[in-house]
């Protein structure tokens, strides 16, 4: 008995072939976000526009109450923090049908994991040097003002490269300026290079409070923990551009001190282009950052050099 001629072809699967794909994407993208997991994030997915505009309340002073006297009022012109979709990245590959026709199926794999890797570090890489221009510095010219060298906490000196190996005192001044200016305790995070991690390995308080899953899920990047504080590690923490080559510049900063705003999430699409007799594959992904709260994060610059 003849089975037919309704046979699922490559033509026919086309639309099913670019979510498998995407899906793909999708998880390696995931499993590669280190900052974006760790900062507030909104969705602006299906909506028109450029812009995004988020209230920036001004806090208010408790007032004592005397009595037979009306409370006292307060009132304060509320600002906004503008957030601009203006990063768009993509990443393109045209598979000719040799290939097609004579590589493994792990080609596939790598391409897509490939891509979902170059595209969640765009994203970690933006808000790292977003990061970097915390407490009145200025990361569009690396100046890093507002930072504090790891080994004990003194002030950044930007182009004299006073970077320093990462310590117990650094980590404390640093805690103790985000307790300064208020920020909760709850939320906190420290993303350091790898440079770094090694030197805190190194530090017995960090030993001795490190902990890896303790029963609860890790997140990607995490591991371990000082004074209360998650600490994860990132390649994106790369070397601190106009200062010198051996800067790395690492972050200890609150959820809400920075914000990514997705329009496009990751997504996937393929086309046959007969004049390359090949597949254009092509993943892209829109979104915007912008800082939240100044003094929410403190920039902390380590020597690339120190072990």
């Amino acid at each position: 008995m003849a089975l037919g001629t309704n046979h699922v072809t490559t033509t026919t699967a086309a639309t099913f072939i670019p979510e498998i794909w995407s899906d793909e994407i999708v998880a390696a993208y995931k499993k590669s976000l280190v900052m974006a997991n760790l900062v507030k994030k909104m969705s602006f997915k299906g909506k028109k526009g450029d812009t995004v505009h988020i209230p920036s309340p001004t806090r208010g002073d408790a007032s004592a109450k005397t009595a037979g006297n009306q409370v006292n009022l307060i009132a304060a012109t509320e600002g906004e923090i503008i957030v601009s979709i203006n990063n768009h990245f993509e990443y393109s590959r045209l598979i000719e049908d040799i290939v097609e026709a004579q590589a493994l199926s792990s080609l596939r794999s790598f391409y897509t994991d490939d891509a979902g890797f170059a595209l969640g570090k765009k994203v970690d890489s933006s808000l790292i040097q977003l990061g970097r221009g915390a407490r009145g510095g200025n990361a569009a010219n690396s100046a890093y003002t507002g930072g504090i060298i790891g080994s004990t906490g003194a002030a950044y000196t930007s182009g004299s490269s006073n970077a320093a190996n990462i310590a117990d005192a650094g980590i404390r001044t640093a805690i103790q300026l985000l307790d300064d200016q208020d920020v909760p305790m709850d939320g906190r995070s420290l993303v350091v290079p790898p440079v770094a991690r090694n030197s805190m390995l190194g530090i017995n308080r960090f030993t001795e409070q490190a902990f890896k899953g303790n029963g609860s899920t890790l997140m990607n990047g995490e591991f371990g923990d000082i004074y209360g504080i998650k600490v994860f590690v990132s390649t994106n923490c790369d070397t601190a551009a106009g200062n010198t080559a051996t800067d790395r510049v690492a972050l200890m900063f609150h959820r809400d001190s920075m914000v990514l705003v997705e329009q496009m999430g990751v997504r996937a699409q393929t086309q046959y282009k007969q004049e390359y007799l090949g597949t254009l594959f092509t993943a892209d992904t829109l979104y915007g950052i912008a800082e939240l709260r100044d003094y929410s994060t403190v920039p902390i610059v380590v020597d690339a050099s120190a072990a």
